[in-house]
């Protein structure tokens, strides 16, 4: 087993970046259906396979016509082209009534808006018939109220680059383009675990000395949020035989070929730390990092007998810590190989005094509202209510011991997590 390491936050995110980039670069792509891609990550640059609009249409409801029969009297009225409809040629001196969005006839030019003919008004078939003629306005200039072939997007032009996170804007264009379907990045296969013997699934009975597991949950939820699709192992035991079995078990199960494995708890100092005590004889370093929460920490490829190497990152067990981890480590990496929005970093006026242990990142719960920010809870890993009523981390940086009410502090916003 490698000695502890003991790394500065920036430190710690380089080694999660490096051990995290390669496996999420091998994730693969899949094709999907426009409405199942939302949200999804554009795997490669998107040409235009065709020109948008594919032809020339008129932008309104008015007359086609050739500028060059304009004033020169009334002219006769031929049969209306519709949106979806071919056109016929225009015979030079006439006007055809054109709705907005249909094709422009050859041989015709311009639009005059129909509020604009006299009479103002579209003729109706029996009229035509009988030889209804218009009087236009004696100029207008070429391609007026014209939508020109190509004028949204030329065929073969950029449309998205490859890693655009595909909202409804993206999507709507690509299915303007006539695509049913687009390439997008898998989404990366993490398998997820909790230890501790005191672990009780939700809705299960409490003996002496439980309490329920919160940690499966809050990350698996934050993992398909950032992105990823997640396999449940569950809380395993503490027991250093039965915890190898069962994780050995759990990356052999079905057909999974994981990207991550992630695991919470049994990496600090304890008597029963099974995750430190197994996993640091198969390729995974443990050590501290220069933040509270979320001091221990463990990373590494897990080499496993039996199994595929694997890219491991062990988090904290208590809940605050754990989830402060995944923002401050695991987040950012997913976000820069996934397209997904970065959280924002900005400053809010501290509504009353903190303090901080000097040497360590203080990552401190809060409430944002209006350009201010009131801590939420103390400074404890276990309180999850506070987490719960947050939406931003207040962030305390190593050398500050205390920070008054009024002052500019560095804040994260974190929203509802996703």
């Amino acid at each position: 087993m490698r000695p502890p390491f003991r790394r500065s936050v920036r430190g710690h995110l380089e080694a999660i970046e490096d051990l995290l980039a390669p496996a999420l670069r091998d994730a693969g792509s899949e094709p999907l259906e426009l409405v199942q891609a939302l949200g999804r990550t554009l795997a490669h640059d998107l040409l235009a396979p065709r020109a948008l609009p594919p032809w020339d249409n008129s932008q309104m409801d008015g007359y086609a016509v050739h500028t060059g029969d304009l004033g020169s009297g009334a002219l006769r009225v031929v049969a209306p082209i519709a949106a979806g409809q071919a056109a016929a040629a225009l015979v030079r001196g006439t006007a055809a009534p054109i709705m907005t969005g249909a094709p422009m006839p050859e041989g015709a030019n311009t639009v005059i808006p129909v509020e604009a003919a006299v009479p103002d008004r579209f003729p109706t078939t029996a009229e035509v018939a009988d030889g209804f003629t218009v009087v236009l306005p004696d100029s207008s200039p070429v391609g007026n109220y014209v939508r020109a072939r190509g004028s949204d997007i030329a065929e073969g032009a950029l449309v998205l680059e490859a890693g655009t996170r595909l909202g409804p804007t993206a999507l709507g264009i690509v299915a303007g383009l006539g695509l049913a379907e687009v390439q997008v990045h898998s989404r990366p296969r993490v398998l997820l675990l909790s230890t501790g013997d005191e672990l009780v699934a939700p809705g299960g009975e409490l003996g002496p000395g439980q309490i329920h597991d919160a940690n499966t949950t809050l990350l698996h939820t934050a993992l398909t949020g950032a992105g990823c699709q997640v396999a449940v192992a569950g809380v395993l035991d503490d027991s250093p035989e039965q915890f190898t079995t069962s994780l050995r078990a759990a990356l052999m199960a079905g057909d999974r070929d994981y990207h991550l494995v992630l695991s919470s708890g049994g990496i600090s100092k304890g008597a029963f730390d099974v995750v430190k005590a197994v996993l640091g004889e198969h390729g995974i370093e443990f050590g501290s990092v220069a933040m509270q929460p979320g001091g221990p920490q463990g990373s590494g490829t897990l080499i496993l007998p039996g199994c595929a190497p694997v890219a491991f990152i062990a988090l904290p067990g208590n809940p605050v810590s754990a989830y402060v981890s995944f923002e401050m480590f695991i987040r950012p990496v997913l976000a820069m190989a996934l397209g997904l929005p970065e959280r924002v970093l900005t400053t809010a006026t501290l509504t009353e005094d903190l303090d901080s242990v000097p040497g360590k990142l203080q990552v401190r719960r809060g409430s944002y509202a209006n350009g201010t920010v009131a801590p939420v809870g103390g400074a404890s890993s276990h309180l999850l209510a506070a987490l719960a009523a947050s939406n931003a981390f207040i962030l305390l940086d190593e050398e500050t011991t205390t920070l008054p009410a009024g002052s500019r502090a560095d804040i994260m916003i974190i929203g509802d997590g996703s």
